[in-house]
């Protein structure tokens, strides 16, 4: 039975479009709908899409293809998000069937589109696509958090001002916003109080938060303001070892991991010593080409002073495999960079052409099968280094964050892991769900590693 008030909603893409879809959802609570899993018994099915590489935009236009073959009467298809941002009337011809698109930069306005659509006869789709991006007082009162199990993201910042030639993020998003520095905060207290033990910080750039607003060190402050809100909230509301207890940032930028961000990171427990800073590639002339950052000696001397402040760091990057021009050489370059640095994580994306973007005139001219070749070579590469740190771990206990249970076993996750992208711990019993325990690490794979909880531990066995 489909009841009018109603919506199914499918987040596809980061974890930063997770944030925008229980945003919305969040509004169309407010509004009286209520949310359905099933597609057949909603009235408004909405598909938040990414469209940041091929592949990704694939399977948004395959997910709004199914939806709309098998529309009942009286349902209407609403596609949202950074492929219709960028491709609005495009993926309405592609998919016969939708009713509504609704661009990422005004997310907040999916209860008018759904009105919009259900007043009346609507023979072609109802376009939504404002330029307007999205600003702290225009978020109509509704918290950008995305709670999964016991962790929240909070994305601080949206858009991107950065050059890259390869990205069509700031064509999608536009320039970067910081969010209010209170809104973040209080968003960050109401989680506190939910039971929420970690707290995620997420933005197309991290270390660009505040920049917009004139604040200098931007992300340091806010990570500073972060700890003691969280710690006054906590003693406030009569917590003791319950609350935040682990804080993470995502998408840091080289070149703006300053010396006052790692000193804020090394300096507070509750930030875990984790940082994702995609760097890209390693040889100059490739990162010039990709006008991303080419100082590798910074790279080198903010590693090791990362390292040396936070000897328990772990660090996570990305590269792209292929970029227009890359020749052996330089993919070697690479190769002996991440042999030398021994990365904790690594994501490698073979190169995706996006038209419109600043390397478009470069075309595509690395052969698909020398991409795959090299991607291979440098996830096996990283696989051994991969291996090599997990086994030296076995021995010692580490905290782990359990996240499921079952048949005897239960997985979580260690501050070395963010959710989705990293590796897991598999711990021998069912755990209580949302604790944060000890686990002595008794075997070591790849990318996971397995251990059983402690009963009786000191801080000797860490």
């Amino acid at each position: 039975m489909m009841n009018a008030k109603t919506f199914h909603l499918v987040s596809l893409g980061c974890s930063k479009n997770t944030v925008d879809s229980q945003s919305m959802a969040r509004l169309l609570v407010g509004s009286g709908y209520r949310s359905m899993d099933e597609p057949d018994r909603a009235s408004v099915l909405i598909v938040n899409t990414c469209g940041f590489i091929g592949p990704a935009k694939e399977e948004s236009l395959q997910v709004l293809a199914e939806l709309a073959a098998n529309k009942r009467k009286g349902q209407v298809l609403i596609a949202a998000g950074c492929l219709t941002q960028r491709y609005g009337v495009q993926v309405a011809r592609q998919v016969p069937g939708i009713d509504g698109i609704l661009g990422t930069r005004r997310w907040m306005d999916i209860v008018d589109v759904v009105h919009g659509l259900r007043g009346g006869e609507h023979p072609e789709p109802i376009y939504h696509l404002p330029e307007t991006p999205t600003i702290g007082g225009d978020e109509r009162g509704v918290a950008r958090v995305a709670v999964q199990g016991a962790s929240a993201y909070i994305k601080i910042a949206d858009g991107c001002r950065r050059p890259c030639a390869f990205c069509a993020i700031p064509l999608i998003k536009g320039t970067a916003v910081s969010r209010p520095v209170e809104a973040i905060l209080e968003e960050a207290r109401s989680l506190q109080e939910m039971g929420v033990r970690e707290l995620i910080l997420i933005a197309q750039d991290t270390t660009d938060y505040g920049h917009d607003l004139g604040i200098k060190d931007g992300l340091a402050g806010l990570l500073e303001s972060l700890v003691a809100t969280l710690q006054t909230s906590r003693r406030g509301n009569g917590f003791s070892t319950q609350g935040v207890t682990w804080i993470r940032v995502l998408y840091a930028y080289p070149g703006y991991v300053t010396d006052r961000l790692i000193e804020t990171m090394a300096a507070n427990p509750q930030i875990v010593p984790y940082l994702d800073i995609p760097l890209q590639h390693a040889h100059p002339a490739v990162l010039r080409r990709m006008r991303r950052p080419a100082n590798m000696e910074w790279v080198y001397r903010t590693l090791e002073k990362m390292r040396l402040a936070m000897p328990d760091l772990a660090i996570r990057t990305t590269f792209i495999i292929g970029y227009p021009g890359e020749t052996d050489a330089e993919f070697q370059t690479l190769l002996d960079f991440v042999n030398e640095v021994r990365f904790d994580r690594v994501g490698a994306f073979q190169f995706s052409f996006e038209p419109g973007t600043t390397s478009e005139p470069l075309g595509d001219p690395v052969p698909v099968e020398i991409k795959q070749e090299r991607w291979e070579r440098l996830m096996a590469m990283q696989q051994a280094i991969s291996l090599e740190k997990n086994q030296s771990f076995v021995g010692k206990t580490l905290d782990v964050l359990v996240e499921g249970r079952g048949d005897g076993l239960s997985l979580g996750r260690t501050y070395r892991d963010a959710p989705e992208i990293d590796g897991l711990v598999i711990v021998e019993g069912d755990l209580p769900i949302g604790e944060i325990l000890p686990v002595r690490i008794s075997g070591a794979m790849a990318y996971d590693l397995s251990g059983v909880v402690m009963t009786n531990y000191t801080v000797e066995d860490r």
